[in-house]
């Protein structure tokens, strides 16, 4: 880890109730993680018996549908934002679930479970190269494998079939 601000290599320095902080010797300041963050949406219809999933541009697998967060945004407008431009959906509700940290792009996931207004969605041809609707047990079967999305999938699908 280097410092953000000179370049200096950091060391881990005990910080009063914070425990052991990456510091900077040369600035003499602590230097907290910085990632971006981003949300992660488990999409299922009014009936709650189907989930959407997206598979993008060049890819195989299908995977949630995400976005991140802008600076000024809340995580909330996220969600109604990235789902409507990638779908001309409207988000009907939401519901936030959980969050992982994304280490491969230093992201921080915040998952929602969306439910989406009736009607067929209208892909973004430049992101998105499929979205279908799944019954719960296609969508995890088709989600990819070993990933956050399919964390996010099982344990919304888990909290769907509870209500």
């Amino acid at each position: 880890m280097f410092c953000t601000e000179c370049g200096e290599k950091l060391t881990l320095m005990f910080a009063s109730g914070e425990g052991l902080v990456p510091y900077c010797k040369n600035c003499k300041q602590y230097r907290f993680a910085q990632f971006a963050t981003a949300v992660s949406m488990v999409v299922t219809n009014r009936a709650k018996d189907k989930i959407l999933l997206a598979r993008h541009v060049g890819q195989e697998d299908f995977i949630l549908f995400a976005g991140y967060v802008k600076k000024g945004e809340t995580a909330e407008k996220t969600v109604t934002r990235e789902f409507k431009e990638e779908t001309k959906l409207n988000a009907v509700k939401y519901k936030y679930m959980s969050s992982r940290y994304h280490e491969p792009k230093n992201v921080l996931m915040l998952n929602f479970i969306v439910v989406a207004e009736d009607g067929e969605p209208v892909l973004d041809a430049k992101e998105l190269e499929e979205v279908r609707w799944f019954a719960f047990e296609d969508a995890l079967e088709a989600i990819r494998k070993d990933s956050v999305a399919e964390a996010f999938l099982k344990s919304a699908v888990n909290e769907i079939k509870k209500l």
